[in-house]
Parts: structure tokens; sequence; C-alpha cells
């Protein structure tokens, strides 16, 4: 096996990751001060999230997320389901108040990404569901040069993760792993690197399937990780498995099709088998940390889905047949929660 899947770094890329994974934090707080007056709004007149929805014409995906990173940044507070601004953000992010930012922000008004996150917001679609076709991604990953580099970017942050979840999570007793949906096989190889008893599939969709084969070879690891060519929504998933992973999987969706992936895990997996999901995760009232809610912010920019909170995961699993077993952090603002098919 490669020793780069037993070699951590010297030094920790938390403010690396985090400067990348908050790109997009900037431009939806600009959105909000600037296009929609968010914080006056709400200062006149609290609400829960389906009243401050309606009242602004804002879908409710997206406008959890601000009021999320808003909580985060003590600009809002929420009492019994009912949002309102704080005295920092009547100081702030209010008309009237000589300290607004709002002129400051008002620079970014016109960019690009600034209006796609006005977009976000009032339409709940990814800024770029009009744009993004399956079809030419998948020739993509057919030229040498795009595969390298999309796995380049899915091994970089994994290699690095991988061995601190395959560290945190103890698997003894346990004996086949199934990553769904794993990219390029790097969570699973740092987990049969770490826990020589076990071994583990990678279940991905065509091209990636060839490509999760490569990388896996490069890490030595062909003998003891597997790959299995299938698509999540369109086929169940393979049996034979009394462990899930589910890594950087679920921010990318809303909620139904979390539960859909939740649902037929538990179908597939063996009775008493565990389920890992490694993401990053919200406190339960939602209110930080910080590097999570601006994470949330990208995810919800370009993906459907945003970061679920513990709480939303416990709720979650209770749906689906599963119950909280064990969550712990890993590293760059990331967790682990396992939880126990009933």
């Amino acid at each position: 096996m490669s020793p780069n899947l037993f070699t951590p770094p010297d030094h920790d890329p938390l403010d690396l990751y985090r400067l990348r994974d908050g790109i997009m934090a900037a431009d939806l707080l600009a959105a909000a001060l600037v296009w929609l007056d968010f914080y006056t709004a709400l200062a006149q007149e609290p609400g829960d999230l389906a009243a401050i929805c309606s009242r602004l014409a804002i879908h409710p995906r997206p406008t959890d997320v601000l009021l999320t990173m808003s909580k985060a940044m003590g600009l809002v507070a929420e009492r019994g389901g009912v949002f309102y601004v704080t005295e920092k953000a009547r100081e702030f992010a209010v008309a009237g108040s000589p300290f607004n930012v709002a002129p400051y922000y008002a620079a970014m008004k016109d960019r690009p990404a600034t209006k796609d996150m006005l977009k976000v917001l009032q339409t709940g679609k990814p800024a770029n569901w009009g744009s993004y076709d399956a079809q030419a991604w998948a020739q993509a990953m057919e030229r040498p040069e795009f595969a390298a580099q999309f796995t380049a970017a899915m091994d970089c942050r994994g290699l690095y993760l991988g061995q601190k979840l395959a560290a945190a999570v103890d698997l003894a007793g346990r004996t086949a792993l199934l990553d769904i949906a794993g990219g390029s096989g790097i969570y699973a190889c740092a987990f049969v690197a770490r826990q020589p008893h076990l071994r583990a599939t990678v279940f991905e969709k065509p091209p990636v399937d060839r490509i999760a084969r490569e990388a896996i070879e490069k890490q030595g690891c062909s003998g003891r990780v597997a790959v299995v060519a299938g698509d999540l929504f369109q086929e169940e998933l393979p049996t034979g498995f009394d462990v899930h992973l589910l890594s950087n999987v679920l921010h990318d969706w809303d909620r139904p099709v979390v539960r859909d992936i939740l649902a037929r895990s538990h179908r597939a997996l063996e009775s008493g088998g565990l389920l890992i999901v490694h993401d990053g995760h919200l406190d339960d009232d939602k209110s930080g940390p910080l590097g999570v809610a601006i994470y949330s912010a990208l995810l919800m920019n370009i993906t459907e889905g945003r970061c679920y909170s513990r709480a939303e995961m416990r709720a979650f699993f209770d749906e689906t047949g599963f119950e909280w077993h064990d969550s712990g952090p890993t590293a760059m603002d990331r967790s682990y929660i396992v939880a126990r098919k009933k």
C-alpha cells in the first residue's frame, strides 16, 4: 500500500481548506445586505422560516443556510422557531444605523457570484442548475487530463480526512465496508490500510467507477478494495456488507433525497450493521460552527443540498430505521456520525 495512506502531514491545513470552503459566504452576505436588505426586514418583523420566505419571496433551503450563517456570525438569534436580529445586527446590518456595512458591500452588488446567490435565494436552485450537463461531464471524464484532475481534487482532501476518519471509527468485528458514491475510493483505501481485517467495495456511477479502479490501484489497494458500478438513484445497493460509508455525500442533496439515500442504505445493510456519515455537521441549534456554516453557503450555491445539523441527522435516522450510535470530530471542520441499523 502507498505510504501516503499511513503518513499524515506535518502541519494543519485547516486555514487553506476553510478559505476555499467559505468562498461563497461573502457573496451570500452581500446578496442579503444589498439586494434583499434582509436584516432590516427581519428587524421590522421577526418571523419563522416560512414567514420570512413569504415576505421576501425567497426559497426555504437557501434561506435556512443564510439564517444559519447569520446565527453563527451573531447577527440573528432564534427563540421558539422565531428568528430576530441581534443588537450586533442592529448596529452593523440594519438601515438607519451610522455603522451599517451595507454600503461597503454594495460594491459587490453586481458581481456575477453575488447575483447568482440572489437567484439561488429566490429560486432554491443551484447556480449551475441550468448549465450542468451530465453527459458532457461523463464525456470529459474520458479525457485522461480531466480525469486526472478530477481524481486529484478528490484525493488531496480525502487522503488527509480519510486517515483521520479511519483512525477515529473502530470497526473491530466488522468485515465488509461499502463506500457509497465513494469517488476515487480514497476513504475505502484509508479504512483498509488502518484496519487490516476489513475489505471494502466502492459503489460508483460510470465513468467514475473506472477512475476509482485506477486510483485504488495507484494506492496499492486493489487486492482489498473492489469497485462495483451502479447508479445510486436507479438501482438498489449491493448486499453483503456490515458497514456503509457516506463521506461528503449527503450534503449534495435536499431533504427528500437524503431520506431516500438513507432508506436505500437501510434496505441493503445487514441487520445490526453500521452506517458512517462523514461530513460537515452543524450544532443541534444550527448556530455554528462558523466554518461549517460558511461551507454550507458554498454547497447551497453549487448543489441541491447544504450542511445538516446533528439534530437533523437524528431525525433522518429515526425516519429511516437507524439509531444513533456514536459521533466525533475528524479534521477541517468535519465530523463523523455512526448509526446502527435497528
